[in-house]
């Protein structure tokens, strides 16, 4: 025990967002120092790890059959156990660079609706990785301080924290969470009906890499002043060969109205539930949109038009939970009571 302590004084505190999407590490001191894919890329025959983070994902859909890309965490928790220990542990290790025989203590971002199992596998994973203590803090929580938001205050805020795998709803008051509510729609179910959209329409297979660019590019949550369009290529379902054709921002939001409509929903929900006078103090608040999927076009204004409160965007909406969990480390006093057992 002892000798655990004195090698925390030489350990680099760390904070980490865990996402489905992307992997953000925070470290004291320094801000967010690595933002990577959640992608770990193997040599089937083997069981060697061949690449990480930015690099597996480029080998998504492009790879040999020896090699699989794997996207070890779903939904916002861990689906493959191993291959999320083998990436939290590279992570780390590239971060500590030459610190590494020192283990630091971790705070982890989770979803809300994250279980007793699903702690556990957190926990372990990131103990077996080369932690040393370990605090999980609920993602929107950790978003609104990320963004700013005064959540000490007996002042209600909310907070729509749009990732890759969950969209994660949070009324919160007095460092506590009055209201909470975690759905498994994302960005990743957008790029699904992405791809369930060409498929039917065009009779085009494309990728999940593909999918998502397309997102990004001409993607939007309501009209826009100018239309756009691009390209984008994939496998031609019926005569097997390559096949390009052109998507226009009117269809990928026909295509993409379903999870848009369930994030709309949990706002709606959340709003619904709460007591008068927090609703009263949103209603002069606002809500506050973060994580990736915050950056789609236009999705601020339609939850304005249905909710009829103020909407804005963090100022950093992709890096605010890694950024919140690592204030929260930088003042563990302070933001003891946001951690969750």
């Amino acid at each position: 025990m002892f000798l655990s302590r004195v090698l925390g004084l030489f350990a680099k505190d760390m904070a980490m967002d865990l996402g489905t999407a992307n992997t953000l590490i925070f470290v004291k001191g320094q801000g967010v120092v690595l933002n990577e894919p959640s992608v770990v890329a193997i040599n089937r025959e083997t069981g060697r790890m061949v690449a990480v983070g930015q690099e597996a994902k480029e080998f998504m859909g492009r790879t040999p059959e020896r090699i699989q890309a794997i996207r070890p965490l779903k939904d916002g928790v861990i689906a493959d156990f191993d291959m999320t220990r083998t990436m939290i542990h590279y992570f780390l290790a590239r971060v500590q660079s030459a610190s590494r025989f020192f283990r630091p203590r971790l705070v982890v971002g989770v979803p809300t609706g994250i279980t007793q199992v699903e702690k556990r596998a957190v926990i372990e994973s990131a103990e077996q990785a080369g932690a040393r203590d370990i605090y999980l803090i609920e993602e929107p929580m950790a978003a609104a301080i990320g963004a700013g938001l005064e959540i000490e205050q007996p002042r209600a805020c909310m907070v729509v924290d749009i990732g890759g795998g969950t969209t994660e709803t949070a009324i919160i008051s007095l460092s506590a969470t009055a209201y909470k509510e975690s759905i498994r729609v994302a960005g990743d179910e957008m790029n699904e009906a992405i791809i369930r959209y060409v498929r039917s329409e065009y009779q085009v297979l494309i990728g999940e890499n593909s999918a998502e660019q397309v997102k990004w590019r001409i993607g939007s949550a309501v009209e826009q002043m100018s239309a756009m369009s691009t390209t984008t290529a994939g496998r031609d379902i019926v005569n097997g060969v390559p096949k390009q054709i052109t998507l226009t921002d009117a269809e990928i939001r026909e295509a993409m109205r379903e999870p848009i409509q369930a994030i709309e929903d949990s706002t709606i929900r959340a709003l619904e539930k709460v007591p008068p006078e927090m609703a009263a103090d949103i209603a002069d608040s606002g809500i506050t949109l973060a994580g990736g999927g915050a950056l789609l076009r236009g999705l601020d204004q339609l939850i304005h038009r249905r909710t009829q409160l103020p909407v804005v965007v963090a100022a950093d909406p992709l890096q605010c939970v890694a950024l919140g969990a690592g204030q929260a480390l930088s003042d563990m006093r302070r933001y003891r009571s946001v951690f969750i057992n």
